[in-house]
């Protein structure tokens, strides 16, 4: 972790903005797979990392604003406990490592909130993502576990959005040190591919490299043949010559600052034409986007702009058509391209989209109900010290042209005769990370091989 006065620092600062009240932080439990003691993978609440630095389960925390006093709840081990896990800290002595002095019982949360209950202040706490502090904000405050988005404190989610969103020097080296390690991953799918060889296999080699590096994978690989599906989580398909193989992953590093690089790979030695065609595409709206990062530019228009570029290009090999501003505006190009070009990244793959979407990406504002746009995770203006992904992709879903074809939908801009050849394609992206500077923007860690000369240099 950081050291102490980094906490203490984010900790002063959300007690300026919150203003008064008492702010309850809950910290993640372990999650059984199929009985107690057998768990899956324990991740801390990001939140509760960003302001305790506390990396293990059952810990909640209070940040007294009145009182300007921080208190950590969790239960000391046991011999039993000790007597599996080892000799290890108390839980007095991880706290004060994190500037935090006051230490209590599990226990002793509920009574502690119920007085202040009692006197009328204000309890501030976030929407959680866990049923589990769903049930304990039953327990705890008598929230009804359906509706706790609906009562969580917009004070406290704009105050953690409003420090989280901007990467701190030592946050931004972490997060390069996590892409540094993702890139080693895809260029190791790069080299490793090949007919013949299965899915689970490669994906196998990739999350090695991670778990050698001392961290783990930031999330679920996707690693797939069938790259149209955006979100891919199936390992089971042979590779074969011809197939494009899309690689979506990243590492987390021990702090849990993520990375999150796409690429795409053929099978093949090489790219046939057509897939060198929409990879050019692709690439060219890639880094249309990139060109554009800068503060003060919404990024709904560096999406636009990607999406222009797609659009343009598509047409040009008479897969649209018509008037391409037009296309965009009215959606038509989402038959490709149906999602955003990027997101804020951290501690999160996707920063703080368990404290809402609309705060950390849209400023407050109602997303888009246009199909394409809706699924837009970052359309605010871009500010210094934003650490945003770059992807945009070409898609070819059979399901969504056959039902837009079926419908007529934008007969003026689809090609639909063409098209249907394609059906067969799957998807292609490419994904880099980026911060916003003063003056624009830099790329984060070693550069990813992207052209196709590059990858394919690496399948010989």
């Amino acid at each position: 972790m950081f050291n102490a006065q980094i906490y203490i620092e984010r900790r002063n600062r959300l007690k300026q903005l919150v203003k008064s009240g008492l702010i309850l932080l809950l910290g993640n439990e372990e999650s059984p797979m199929n009985y107690t003691d057998n768990t899956y993978h324990f991740r801390q609440d990001s939140t509760f990392l960003y302001y305790f630095g506390l990396d293990f389960p059952g810990l909640a925390a209070i940040i007294d604003v009145d009182e300007n006093k921080e208190t950590v709840f969790g239960n000391e081990l046991t011999i039993d406990d000790i007597v599996w896990m080892g000799t290890q800290p108390t839980l007095k002595e991880k706290s004060e490592r994190m500037g935090v002095h006051i230490t209590k019982p599990t226990g002793e949360l509920i009574e502690i909130l119920s007085n202040v209950k009692t006197k009328g202040t204000g309890i501030h706490f976030l929407p959680p993502y866990r049923p589990e502090n769903k049930l304990k904000l039953f327990h705890l405050l008598k929230v009804d576990p359906f509706k706790t988005d609906e009562t969580a404190s917009v004070e406290l989610i704009k105050a953690v959005v409003s420090q989280r969103n901007y990467k701190t020097e030592e946050e931004i080296a972490e997060i390069e040190r996590a892409v540094d390690v993702s890139v080693d991953m895809h260029v190791a799918a790069m080299k490793l591919a090949k007919p013949g060889m299965k899915e689970y296999e490669l994906t196998g080699e990739v999350h090695k490299i991670a778990l050698a590096a001392g961290g783990d994978i930031a999330f679920p690989i996707i690693l797939t043949i069938n790259g149209q599906t955006l979100h891919n989580h199936f390992h089971g398909h042979t590779m074969k010559e011809g197939n494009l193989l899309l690689c979506d992953y990243g590492y987390e590093t021990p702090m849990h600052y993520c990375g999150d690089l796409s690429s795409t790979v053929p099978v093949s030695k090489t790219f046939n034409p057509r897939q060198k065609e929409i990879y050019t595409i692709a690439l060219q709206a890639h880094n249309a986007a990139i060109k554009a990062l800068k503060p003060g530019l919404n990024f709904r228009e560096v999406h636009l702009n990607a999406c222009k570029t797609l659009a343009t290009g598509l047409k040009e090999i008479g897969l649209m058509k018509g008037n391409i501003e037009e296309a965009v505006s009215q959606g038509a190009h989402a038959l490709f391209f149906p999602c955003g070009t990027g997101h804020m990244m951290g501690l999160d793959v996707h920063d703080m989209e368990d404290i809402g979407e609309v705060y950390v990406g849209h400023n407050g504002q109602p997303k888009s109900t246009q199909f394409g746009l809706k699924s837009l995770r970052l359309a605010r203006p871009l500010e210094p010290g934003f650490v945003l992904t770059i992807e945009p992709g070409i898609y070819f879903i059979p399901e969504l042209i056959d039902r837009w074809k079926s419908e007529k939908r934008f007969l003026d801009f689809i090609n639909y005769d063409k098209v249907e050849t394609y059906k067969d394609f799957g998807g292609i992206r490419n994904e880099e990370n980026f911060l916003i500077t003063s003056t624009g923007h830099k790329r984060l860690g070693k550069p990813k091989p992207k052209t196709i000369e590059e990858v394919e240099s690496l399948r010989n």
